[in-house]
Parts: C-alpha cells; structure tokens; sequence
C-alpha cells in the first residue's frame, strides 16, 4: 500500500469537507487548527522515527480529529469525527484494522486526555502542542470567541481564566519529546495566566473598596502597577527558560542519535561474525577440492574483518581528557567541561566540588559549560558516525565484489 499518496487523498478529502461545511463560528477549529496539528504531528512522529504506515494512521487521525465540529453538537464531536473518518476510509477500501487504530487515535483527543499508545500519545500533544508555545495567549482568545458565539453571549473572564488555569494545571504533555519541548513554557503560559488573574481579582476587590470607602484613588493604581511589574517578570523570565529548553533537548537528541549509532554498529558487527563463523565452519573445509574460491573466500572475510573493526571503533569509548583532571585556574578562566566524566574521573571531590560550585554560581559560566558539553558530543557522534558510514560502505560494497567473484569463480573456473 502506498502510504504517502494515501495520506495525500485524505489530506484533500478533509480540506474539502472543510470548505463545504465551513462555519463563521469556528475561530479555532477551523482548516487553520487541523493544519497545525497535522504539521506538529508529523514534526512528533519524525522525532520517534515511525514507519510509513504508523506515520500514515497517526497524520490521518490529525487530518480528521476535529472534523466533528462542523456538523454535531461540540461535546460528542470526536465521535461524529470518527465516524467521518470510518466513511471515507471504507469508501477508499482501506482494511478495518487500519481504521480502527485511526478511530481510537482521535477518541483518544477527548478531554481529559488518556491515551495508551504511542500513536494516541503523539495526536493528543500535537492538539494541545499550543499550551506550550508563545500561541497560548491568542490561542486561548481565539478560543474564548468560539465558545462566545456558539453560547451567543458574553463569557466572564474571571471564569475564562478560571477554567484556563483548571485545565492547564491537570493537562500533562506524554511524550517525552514534548515534554522536553514544552513543558518549561507551558509553566510560564500558567504562571503568567495566575498573575493575571490575580491581578483582576485584585482589581475587583479594590472596585469594590472604591465604592464603599468613598473612592480611594490609590487602590486601582497599585494594582496596575503590580499587574506591569508581573507582566514584566515573566517577559524577562521567557528568554532564559528557553534556552534551558534548548540545552535539554539538544542533550536529549544527542544521547539518542548516539544510542542509534551503537545499535547500528552492533547489527554490523552481529552480521559480520555470524558470516566468518559460517565461512570458517565450513566453507574453508571445502577449499581443498574448490581452490578456485580461495579468492573470493579471502576476500569476504576480509571485508567482514574490516567492517567489524570500523563498527568496533564507532562504539569505542574515548574518556582520556589531559588524564581525567583538571585545576583551579582552568576553572577560574573558565574553560574547561565539568559536565563530561572525562574530565574530572582522576580528581578528588573537594577539587570537583570547587568547580561545580563555581560553575552554579555564575550563569554565563554555566551557558558556557553546557555550549561546551553539547559541542563535544556533537565531536563525539560525528567521530561514531564517521566510522559507522565507513563500516556500511565497505560491509555494502565488499558484499557485492565477494557475490562476483564468487560468481566469476563458479562460472569460469569451477
């Protein structure tokens, strides 16, 4: 089955059925919102690498997980969603199976959010991928307004903000992708969310104070003052949490591309002494009576041996850094990594401790120490992948010189 032009066809089947049914109310979910979710959904699911037809079944539940809106009551419109996907995808002859896994995928989106697998994991944080993003604010405006026009009334923004803060202190992001991602901004959105409610309330109050006390000019004043001095805050606090995102999802990336590499240079390394046990056991016992395939023989177990060196090399650990140690003046001139082992393993703790110390104490010290640990393991994987790419091509072409001169041997010579 092609998966690519399938996921194409429901693409257009669901902009379609947007635009026939389209409705002035929806000012957030509406062909806007579904493209965002399908492109945050692919963005998840190429993280975690998925094959064509799990990539497939998790993009179509994005494409219709909202399509519901348009043509039911909004409380049950994952099940008239579903249902509108179980339609087209029968009318296109795509098996049961496949569109049972889509069903539960977008039953899995109703809040609370409760989803088992994978598939239902990534949908569920790409629909509420905004909660983590600078978005949240008009996000939750836009929303706000659908919700006004469908009530056709005036919705109180205390309760507004109310429910806001209910739903974002329960809702939990549950890949660890998004995790990383968001989860350090989606505390800021509801930090920022807090203030701002309480500085209306504070409003309230004090409006409330101006009438009976006989109007005190002051009260509302500081209250505003209090509200900017909040506004600013969290503004100047935005920066420095975003990098620390960055770093924790750079470092993350990393550990994971690394353990790629090892599993990929394994499976060579695997394949390669299974084939000079089996060459070895019982080819060699035979080249007496066929010595027209010594040749190609040596060769192939020149290629094996070869490839597994180039795969041992990739997974070999480098830990020796000038001898594990490090002294106070590199750490006063603050250029050394105390994040990577290789460093300090030979040091005593007081030594260590001083530097970590002094590390925590100053922040461009720290920025700097992680900018160092990220670049070296980057040093680190390019090393692994540098050798894991030799291994390939020579495992890749060596194979296929072996298969003709085996080839050549038998035809020509046998």
């Amino acid at each position: 089955m092609n998966y690519q032009e399938l996921l194409q066809k429901t693409e257009e089947e669901v902009i379609q059925f947007y635009k026939v049914h389209s409705d002035d109310k929806l000012f957030y979910h509406n062909l806007g919102h579904v493209r965002e979710v399908l492109e945050r959904t692919k963005r998840i699911a190429n993280h975690y690498q998925l094959d064509d037809r799990n990539f497939y079944l998790v993009c179509a539940a994005a494409c219709f997980h909202d399509t519901g809106y348009l043509v039911t009551d909004h409380a049950v419109h994952e099940q008239k969603s579903a249902e509108l996907a179980r339609s087209f995808l029968t009318s296109i002859e795509v098996d049961e199976e496949t569109i049972a896994i889509i069903e539960k995928c977008i039953m899995a989106t109703h809040m609370p959010q409760m989803p088992e697998t994978l598939l239902e994991k990534i949908l569920c944080d790409a629909d509420l991928f905004n909660l983590g993003t600078d978005d949240f604010k008009e996000k939750t405006r836009q929303l706000k307004k659908e919700e006004e026009a469908f009530r056709q009334q005036k919705i109180n923004g205390l309760d507004w903000r109310s429910e806001t803060i209910h739903m974002l202190e329960k809702h939990q992001f549950h890949t660890d992708y998004c995790q990383l991602l968001l989860n350090a901004a989606k505390a800021e959105n509801l930090e920022r969310i807090k203030n701002r409610q309480e500085a209306k309330l504070n409003k309230v109050m004090a409006s409330e104070n101006l009438t009976t006390d006989g109007n005190d000019p002051n009260i509302l004043t500081i209250t505003e003052e209090s509200e900017k001095k909040n506004k600013k805050k969290n503004k100047d606090n935005i920066p420095e949490r975003g990098i620390e995102t960055m770093f924790r999802v750079s470092a993350a990336n990393n550990v994971r591309i690394s353990s790629m590499a090892d599993s990929k240079a394994h499976i060579l390394i695997s394949v390669n002494t299974i084939l000079i046990s089996v060459i070895l056991g019982f080819l060699l016992k035979n080249l007496s009576e066929n010595k027209n395939l010594i040749i190609p023989t040596v060769m192939l177990l020149g290629v094996s041996l070869v490839t597994i060196i180039y795969s041992l090399l990739a997974t070999r650990p480098v830990i020796a850094q000038k001898g594990g140690t490090f002294t106070k003046e590199q750490v006063d001139n603050k250029n050394v990594n105390l994040l990577f082992f290789g460093t300090y393993f030979n040091m005593d703790f007081e030594d260590y401790e001083y530097g970590i110390k002094a590390v925590m104490a100053d922040k461009d010290f720290l920025y700097s120490t992680l900018t160092k640990d990220i670049f070296w393991q980057g040093k680190v994987l390019g090393r692994k992948y540098g050798y894991l790419t030799k291994a390939y091509s020579i495992f890749m072409y060596g194979l296929i010189i072996s298969v003709v001169s085996y080839s050549i041997a038998i035809s020509f010579f046998g």
